[in-house]
């Protein structure tokens, strides 16, 4: 996937963003899925409106400099179509981390712990801060009732993924660690 159809669908949802906006977003709401820096997000942008994906008007702005808001063209609902008629490639696990892990009898036992537990207290802070979105996102809506919303349906199911995730790597850190402090002189 590349970071210009992520912009695409960030865009059906919201509907209208800056490229703040889009940043906040990509940091926040979206980061389950796909995350970019803001200087990623405005080169793409740049390219996405050049090749009529998307559209930007400006918004003047009393005290601010004037900003530029963008919106999905028709081209980039065609692209955005075409894009999920592919097939994905299978998600495959690249993690330094694990590596680590696998060769932890010949490592630094206690550096690795100590990673284990960075990593262990990051995923609890992404998986509360997935619930406040979640929470946001429930609010006066029942659970099915969102699901069931053509818009907001599919960004709630990228959040739910997003929850299990962080959910079973804590599961997994609490698993683990128990295991290598054992070996901890």
């Amino acid at each position: 996937m590349a970071l210009r159809h992520a912009i695409l669908a960030t865009l059906l949802v919201v509907e209208e963003a800056s490229g703040y906006d889009l940043a906040k977003e990509f940091d926040g709401a979206r980061a389950h899925f796909w995350t970019a820096t803001p200087q990623q997000l405005y080169r793409e942008l740049d390219r996405m409106e050049a090749d009529g994906a998307i559209v930007a008007r400006t918004v003047e702005q009393e005290k601010r400099p004037n900003k530029r808001v963008f919106r999905v063209t028709a081209d980039g609902r065609t692209e955005l179509a075409a894009f999920s008629e592919r097939s994905p490639k299978p998600m495959a696990i690249r993690d330094d981390f694990l590596v680590m892990v696998q060769g932890a009898q010949a490592g630094d036992v206690a550096a690795i712990c100590a990673n284990l537990r960075l990593r262990r207290d990051a995923a609890a802070a992404k998986l509360a801060h997935y619930e406040r979105v979640r929470a946001r996102w429930l609010e006066g809506r029942t659970e099915a009732g969102l699901l069931a919303d053509h818009r907001l349906g599919g960004p709630y199911l990228t959040l739910l993924r997003g929850l299990r995730f962080e959910q079973e790597n804590l599961d997994w850190y609490d698993l683990a660690l128990p295991v290598l402090e054992a070996r901890l002189p």
